[in-house]
């Protein structure tokens, strides 16, 4: 391969992992908020969300390695996973290297999820929100791709879809502590007068 054309892959898979990204970030909003999506089964949600979660990570690879044997700049394996160890623009590449290593931490604990505590894996998958703006910032500041045109525009989109994302999951958190004790209240009425439960859903 060419290094020009390592150029372009870099940049192209940057672009798309961005939308990918910002796409896993909304059908995750989707599956926390229980929305079912139209033509596709309750569960399909889940299976989308993971689906394109994982397209994102192996089209993250791609840019990694483009990034790192390209030979128009210097950043090294070591800047990877070394938050700003890169020889080339230290700052922007590590705040890509921030946005992979909290990646990483997501795909083992959701690999672990049944193994560890519920409350660690959803507090490590809240880090997505904190993930994205990384990566979006080391794509303005790495290149000059998202600085203008319609990638900027593209970008923008993105940030709006994002930031919608994170109120509508904020919400309905904030929602569900609310009716939690309720609930909790409720249950325990109907156990002891022995009459059946309601079920209750986060909404």
């Amino acid at each position: 391969m060419t290094p020009i054309a390592v150029w372009y892959l870099n940049r192209a898979t940057g672009i798309v992992v961005l939308v990918l990204m910002t796409l896993t970030v909304v059908l995750g909003a989707v599956v926390r908020r229980q929305v079912r999506l139209p033509g596709l089964p309750r569960f399909g949600s889940v299976a989308l969300h993971r689906n394109v979660s994982l397209i994102a990570a192996l089209l993250l690879l791609t840019h990694i390695v483009t990034a790192v044997i390209d030979s128009y700049v210097s950043i090294g394996w070591l800047a990877v996973l070394v938050p700003f160890a890169s020889g080339w623009k230290p700052l922007a590449v590590g705040l890509g290297t921030l946005s992979v290593d909290l990646l990483i931490l997501i795909i083992v604990t959701s690999l672990l999820r049944l193994r560890i505590p519920e409350r660690v894996w959803r507090g490590v998958h809240w880090t997505s929100y904190l993930l994205w703006p990384l990566a979006f910032l080391h794509g303005l500041t790495a290149g000059t791709d998202m600085t203008s045109g319609w990638v900027l525009g593209l970008a923008l989109v993105c940030a709006g879809a994002v930031a919608a994302s994170a109120a509508v999951a904020w919400t309905g958190r904030t929602r569900a502590g609310g009716r939690a004790p309720a609930a909790v209240a409720a249950t325990r009425s109907a156990l002891s007068r022995g009459s059946r439960v309601a079920v209750f859903r986060n909404r």
